[in-house]
């Protein structure tokens, strides 16, 4: 088969070898069905061939697209930057996509949504979410359960629904959830790869990264430890399965 690209920006190790290691273990990947790349560290090249790959999957991380260009470093700019014009060839052919948290934002500035602060972030943890009309008959969504609970967090949202995208899944917090521009472009603002342990692992990582107060970690494990979470990770595996060549 052609690997799936995965492309991270994940700064502390521990979070992005966790996140990679969910998306392999719910996706039913093996490492020798991807192609992983730290953006954040090894940068994107610029000469990415599509044709080699399956399909591409963006991870999150404390990264905001919606970030003044003076405070981003010039790694994150770099790469930014590489990733929106992958993003036009992706576009252009509808070519198979599913970009989370971060990826999500990337994807509606591309197709000229406004991401930024101002409304719909959402603190750490547990957040009830429900399919729209359209996510009713989506390939990745059908036959899910109406509602059902996600792990998340995010301090920059998307704003409105770019032109182009409808959306699948939406929130009384926080309207677009799950987006798709075209027919394989997807992009999702809650983590589909993610568990509770999982959560707990950036918990700690993120203690200091802006998300909660430092003294709230201890407390914030103790409620998302009671979360089941189950049905996100149906969204990932069907993307695995649909685009796997």
């Amino acid at each position: 088969m052609k690997p799936f690209l995965i492309l991270q920006l994940r700064e502390v190790d521990e979070a992005a070898d966790g996140e990679f290691q969910a998306f392999l273990k719910y996706g039913g990947l093996k490492e020798d069905e991807v192609i992983r790349i730290r953006m954040e560290k090894e940068g994107l090249p610029d000469d990415i061939n599509l044709d080699d790959y399956s399909a591409v999957i963006v991870g999150g991380g404390p990264t905001c697209v919606s970030d003044p260009t003076d405070k981003k470093s010039v790694a994150e700019q770099n790469f930014e930057k590489n990733l929106q014009k992958l993003l036009d060839r992706i576009i252009a052919r509808d070519f198979p996509f599913l970009g989370a948290c971060y990826g999500l934002g990337a994807l509606a500035v591309h197709e000229g949504g406004e991401v930024s602060h101002d409304k719909f972030t959402e603190d750490v943890g547990g957040a009830t979410v429900k399919l729209t009309e359209e996510g009713e008959k989506d390939p990745l969504t059908a036959g899910l359960p109406h509602e059902f609970r996600v792990l998340l967090g995010h301090k920059e949202a998307c704003q409105n629904t770019p032109p182009n995208a409808v959306v699948l899944i939406t929130s009384d917090q926080c309207p677009v959830q799950l987006m798709r521009v075209k027919q394989n472009i997807y992009g999702v603002q809650f983590h589909p790869e993610l568990d509770v342990p999982g959560i707990i692992v950036r918990i700690n990582v993120y203690k200091y990264g802006g998300y909660f107060p430092p003294e709230e970690a201890e407390p914030l494990i103790e409620r998302v430890s009671q979360e089941n979470i189950t049905v996100p990770i149906q969204i990932l595996q069907r993307f695995v399965a649909r685009y796997r060549k």
